[in-house]
């Protein structure tokens, strides 16, 4: 997923991608959707919301330039998932 849908479209921050490669994607979907988990599209996550596609959570990641030094706060959360990666 990292090298074929993120870092092929200019995602180059080595956290960024690290974040990728260490969070997995399975464990923020449901069971009938981890088949699925991996590629790069929008996913149903239940009432009516998805988690973000893999290129799009990574490149709102890396447009905000964090340093580890920040606190950030993500409103409207439905798996995690980006919670998860901004941790990292």
């Amino acid at each position: 997923m990292v090298d074929g849908q993120i870092a092929i479209r200019g995602i180059t921050s080595p956290d960024v991608l690290k974040a990728f490669l260490e969070v997995p994607r399975h464990h923020f979907v449901p069971k009938t959707q981890q088949v699925h988990a991996y590629q790069d599209s929008p996913l149903p996550i239940g009432l009516g919301q998805t988690i973000s596609q893999p290129y799009i959570a990574a490149y709102m990641t890396d447009i905000l330039q964090l340093t580890g030094d920040e606190r950030v706060l993500e409103i409207g959360t439905g798996s995690g998932y980006q919670a998860a990666i901004l941790g990292m």
